[in-house]
């Protein structure tokens, strides 16, 4: 009789998979438990070595709807929840990573108010159009660059 021989395979319950995660920052968290999110790479060109900037943007399942707009996310791949949607929120790695505040300033150090970031434009009133260009005259020729001759 042959011996018995012992495998050191783990059993199929214990070998766990290493699941392929992303890191990126939520850019929309308006749809409940969906979250939109924007992962950014670096990559160089093949023939002239110029570093690209790329990025992807990716649909969320977010049960909890713990995420937020600016945050870091880790989110890995899973099977399709809905049409777009092809992943699922893993972590918060960081909240409010990437709040974007712009246009803000300071207020002056005597407490005033800052001047706005850009000017004020004169107000329209409701119903007028903007000036226009005044019309050319009849018959009048159009110029043409001396450089194009016929």
């Amino acid at each position: 009789m042959p011996a018995a021989t012992t495998s050191t395979k783990p059993a199929k319950s214990e070998a766990k998979k290493k699941i392929a995660t992303r890191t990126g920052l939520v850019d929309s968290d308006k749809r409940p438990n969906t979250r939109r999110v924007i992962v950014q790479t670096l990559s160089t060109h093949p023939k002239y070595g110029k570093i690209m900037r790329s990025r992807t943007i990716l649909h969320i399942h977010d049960e909890k709807n713990e995420s937020s707009f600016g945050d870091l996310v880790e989110v890995a791949a899973c099977k399709p929840i809905s049409k777009t949607k092809r992943w699922k929120l893993i972590r918060i790695v960081q909240k409010g990573v990437g709040m974007k505040f712009e246009g803000v300033q300071a207020p002056d150090t005597d407490g005033n108010a800052p001047a706005p970031a850009t000017p004020a434009k004169a107000p329209v009133k409701p119903g007028t159009k903007p000036a226009a260009k005044a019309p050319a005259k009849p018959g009048a020729k159009k110029s043409q660059n001396p450089a194009k001759k016929k």
